[in-house]
This record gives structure tokens, C-alpha cells and sequence, in this order.
């Protein structure tokens, strides 16, 4: 069920009088889509922050309007901790939307137990579904992964009548050989900013002689 979020009109729009809204505890909006005119609204920030929190993507706005939106874009503040300006888009039930959406490893890989490193390749994956098939995350799950083994993009269990919107033979986990750098890694297609996870402590050792 989506979540419920209360939203006033703005008269005025502009840098000025988004600055004002902030300065009351409020966000700026603007809602689009459908063909229909675009409305600027505001929103309460501990609203906001709690969607954010629940995860979630499809809310239905309340008050000035009534709708179900998309959280299509949401902007933080310089040091990411108070959001500062959202895009909503109108949806229905029967839309199909592109969104991203975070990738996470779940279960424990044979081959890290053997003395692999686990390697996340991939942290977000852009999907087309219904709004009320949007995940919180998706899962890689690495419960059967090996030391030299991957999972693929087309390895993962999306929601039902979702779809990929790029190559499904990218790469999203990998389990390497110790030693094996993370940049190289990296070079794997559709690598970005590889998360590392369970790397040998003797290499922590070898960083904090090398430090010394």
C-alpha cells in the first residue's frame, strides 16, 4: 500500500521562495506527467524524510492535490542530509516507469568461505515495471557463488513483469582470488566503485606496514 503524504500549493515559485519554504520546515515540489500542467507544491521535511525512510517510491499526495506520484527525483543539501527539492510524477496503476533501484548481496558464498573476496559490482540497476511493482532493493543472491564465479545481471530475480533496460550480461558480484586488486575487478563491464567485502586480514596488515 502506498504511503500518504501531505502536500500544499505554491503560490510563487523561484529561488527566493524555495529558500522561504526551506527556512519553515518545508520542501519544494513540483508534480508533472500525464500531459497534465505542472503544479509546484511543498511538503513537510520530516514527511519527506520518513518516505524516505520506508523506502518508499510511490506515494499518494494529499491536500493540495490528490494523486499517485512517483518519487521520480529528490535532492539533498551539500552534506546529503535534508532533502531540499523533489520531482513527483504522476502514475497509475497500469503506467510502466523506468526507476533505479539499489542492489544489495544477500546469503553467504561458498567461495568466500574458501577465501575469495566478495566484490559488488553494481550498486543500483535501472528497471521498467508498474509503480506497485517497484522493489526497496533488489537482491544478488551469492548463496551458491564460487571462487572465480559471477552473477550476471540476468542471474537476479526481479519483480514479476519487470524488466532490464540494459545488457543483462553485465556483471554484479564477483568472487575473486585474493589477490586480485579491486580496480581490477572494476574493469569488469558495468562496474562502479566496487564494494569489497571480506578481504583477507593479511592484506589489511600489509596496508598498515606499508602506512607505518
Amino acid at each position: 500500500m502506498s504511503e500518504s503524504l501531505e502536500v500544499v500549493a505554491r503560490k510563487a515559485a523561484g529561488t527566493r521562495e524555495s529558500r522561504r519554504r526551506r527556512r519553515q520546515g518545508m520542501v519544494p515540489a513540483v508534480l508533472y506527467g500525464h500531459g497534465e500542467k505542472c503544479i509546484d507544491l511543498a511538503a513537510k521535511r520530516e514527511a519527506i524524510q520518513a518516505v524516505v525512510r520506508h523506502g518508499s517510491r510511490v506515494v499518494e499526495l494529499k491536500g493540495a492535490v490528490k494523486t499517485s506520484a512517483l518519487v521520480r527525483e529528490l535532492q539533498w543539501d551539500t552534506f546529503g542530509v535534508e532533502p531540499i527539492h523533489i520531482d513527483f510524477l504522476r502514475v497509475s496503476a497500469s503506467d510502466r516507469v523506468k526507476v533505479k533501484v539499489p542492489i544489495d548481496m544477500k546469503g553467504e558464498a561458498p567461495g568466500h568461505r574458501a577465501g575469495g573476496v566478495l566484490m559488488l559490482l553494481m550498486h543500483e540497476i535501472e528497471i521498467e515495471c508498474t509503480p506497485d511493482a517497484i522493489p526497496e532493493k533488489i537482491h544478488a543472491l551469492v548463496g551458491k557463488l564460487e571462487l572465480g564465479g559471477t552473477i550476471k545481471i540476468h542471474d537476479l530475480e526481479l519483480p514479476k513483469g519487470a524488466r532490464v533496460v540494459i545488457d543483462t550480461d553485465e556483471t554484479v558480484v564477483s568472487c575473486t582470488l585474493p589477490g586480485q586488486k579491486a580496480e581490477e575487478a572494476a574493469g569488469l563491464p558495468g562496474a562502479v566503485e566496487p564494494e569489497v567485502i571480506g578481504r583477507k586480514a593479511a592484506e589489511e596488515g600489509e596496508g598498515a606496514a606499508a602506512a607505518g
